[in-house]
């Protein structure tokens, strides 16, 4: 994030605390991603990209309006979550909305392609927006492409689910295992400082 010398500034954030910006999205996506995938095939691909769409623009604006060190990290957790659930969701969709062959090779062009095109120009806008806005617009961004999204997606994407007689939700191993990214990402995101 380009914004966070800005961001420390104005909120205080001592060297140790200011590595939890980063590091609470990276603990959220890590340590939901495969539940994320879960739900996606259980109540359906579209229904869990709104949802993750919504979590992920109410993680925005509540970066935005942060006052606080503990608000913009719970905030970035939030985005995390968001995160998670939207990048199982989508791929999904990808396969189910595009017929086999030079249509989803072309979706999957343009999606993956997005990705690179998306962190580069993440770079570049938000140096721009926190030198001439503040670092609050980093985070407001996001709110109404969130919103823009939500409104089209039910027009734009098919609904897909698992077609499964069972709708039989493992809760012990999905706890486990949401548990068990966590702290593989919580030792990898520490270990640095901790040695």
């Amino acid at each position: 994030m380009v914004s966070i010398p800005s961001l420390a500034e104005e909120l205080g954030f001592t060297a140790n605390n200011l590595q939890w910006v980063v590091s609470a999205y990276s603990l959220a996506y890590g340590g939901f991603l495969l539940i994320g995938g879960r739900l996606s095939d259980l109540i359906g691909r579209r229904r869990m990209f709104i949802v993750a769409m919504g979590l992920f623009g109410l993680g925005s604006l509540l970066g935005g309006l942060s006052d606080s060190q503990l608000i913009l990290i719970i905030a970035r957790g939030l985005q995390g979550l968001g995160g998670a659930l939207l990048s199982p969701a989508t791929l999904s969709l990808i396969m189910s909305n595009f017929q086999e062959g030079h249509k989803r090779n072309r979706a999957l062009a343009v999606w993956a392609s997005m990705g690179g095109i998306g962190l580069s120009l993440g770079l570049l806008l938000g140096g721009i927006l926190t030198t001439y806005i503040g670092w609050e617009a980093t985070f407001y961004v996001n709110v109404p492409i969130a919103l823009f999204v939500i409104i089209f997606a039910p027009i734009a994407l098919l609904e897909s689910k698992t077609q499964s007689n069972s709708h039989h939700y493992d809760v012990a191993g999905a706890v486990s295992v949401t548990i068990g990214m966590m702290l593989i990402v919580y030792y990898l995101i520490t270990s640095p400082a901790e040695g």
